[in-house]
């Protein structure tokens, strides 16, 4: 990880807290969390369950990141049931028809070296899943009982060419934790396997690498904007090797919630001290917000690897607990998301090929 490639300028240092646009409130301590012992339960520790209800109008999603040993390569992957940012499932809501397997994808972004992307949104007859397996369109995901293996076989927008192969995720260690993310529990995140083994195998573009990974579910009885306003997520590799997650958001509520959690290398977490919050520099193109916590002054953004109008991702280079630390990072600004503008914006980069 430590070799990715830099920003076209650089390390962006931290600016400090972000300033308050109505999205985000800044400068936010541990306090004005939910603590883990009222958001978070434990169940036995499972893999996926692709067979887990989908409420109308809300969304499921399962996310695998990955990046490679030698620090060349960045993989993340997204199966959606209830596409949870599209724009088509958005105009079925306002038409009161919203049917959340009628509005299905999987999501591929590639970077470093090789950069893809890859979303086309597909209807009820592109869908099918069981317990093990998660079928949509050409692609799919399954879970053998100790592995998820992902069968990519999609169009890249917005210029097409083909994604094509298998990814494979090897758990080293799983977890039976959910945490709401809300204050009624309409929203809740379950860290699958924070910690992983990822082969990615591709034929086209031609692409075979390994690295460290990373796999977890997010599940909503209501539209995510519904929920929120913005959220910052960051899941880090420590120097021991254990994975420390934190998870920020403000709330439609009013609310504000955080959780910092430290997993073991057998996925057992506990709460940790969350690190102070820290501005990050705006992404370069769409100025999206992004923040983080940290100790004090030693979070920068390594590289930027998505730059939209309501979200970013980003590689960050931080100091946890007096820990070095490489962390894949997320900014959402649900506030964005909903603009009209954004809405007409988004089929660009996922077209709808939909049966059913």
């Amino acid at each position: 990880m430590e070799g990715y490639v830099q920003s076209s300028g650089g390390p962006q240092p931290d600016t400090g807290a972000v300033p308050d646009r109505g999205e985000r409130a800044s400068g936010r301590g541990r306090a004005d969390g939910e603590p883990l012992g009222t958001s978070g339960s434990i169940g036995p520790a499972s893999g996926p369950d692709f067979t887990e209800t989908v409420t109308p109008g809300g969304y499921l999603w399962w996310y695998l990141d990955a990046l490679s040993d030698d620090g060349r390569y960045g993989i993340t992957l997204i199966g959606f049931v209830g596409s949870v940012f599209s724009p088509y499932y958005a105009w079925a809501r306002r038409r009161g028809n919203p049917d959340p397997n009628h509005h299905c994808a999987i999501n591929v972004a590639l970077y470093g070296d090789v950069k893809r992307w890859a979303m086309t949104e597909r209807g009820r007859g592109d869908l099918a899943r069981d317990s093990h397996n998660l079928i949509i369109g050409p692609s799919a995901m399954s879970w053998d009982g100790k592995a998820l293996t992902v069968t990519i076989d999609e169009t890249t927008a917005p210029i097409p060419s083909r994604l094509r192969g298998q990814v494979r995720l090897t758990p080293h260690c799983l977890t039976g934790y959910s945490f709401a993310l809300d204050g009624k529990g309409l929203h809740q995140w379950r860290p699958i396997a924070p910690s992983a083994r990822v082969e990615v195998d591709l034929e086209q573009p031609g692409l075979q690498w390994e690295g460290r990974g990373y796999l977890d579910s997010n599940r909503g009885e209501e539209p995510v904007e519904k929920g929120f306003r913005y959220w910052d997520w960051s899941r880090a590799v420590m120097e021991d090797q254990e994975t420390v997650v934190l998870y920020e958001a403000d709330r439609r509520d009013g609310g504000h919630s955080l959780l910092s959690l430290r997993f073991d290398a057998d996925g057992k977490a506990r709460e940790v001290e969350a690190p102070p919050a820290h501005g990050l520099p705006t992404a370069r193109i769409w100025r999206a917000p992004r923040a983080t916590r940290a100790d004090a002054g030693s979070a920068t953004i390594r590289h930027t690897l998505e730059d939209t109008p309501f979200y970013a991702r980003s590689l960050v280079d931080a100091r946890i607990h007096g820990e070095k630390a490489v962390a894949f990072h997320e900014s959402l600004s649900l506030n964005r998301f909903e603009s009209p503008v954004v809405q007409l914006m988004l089929p660009f980069r996922m077209p709808r090929r939909a049966r059913g």
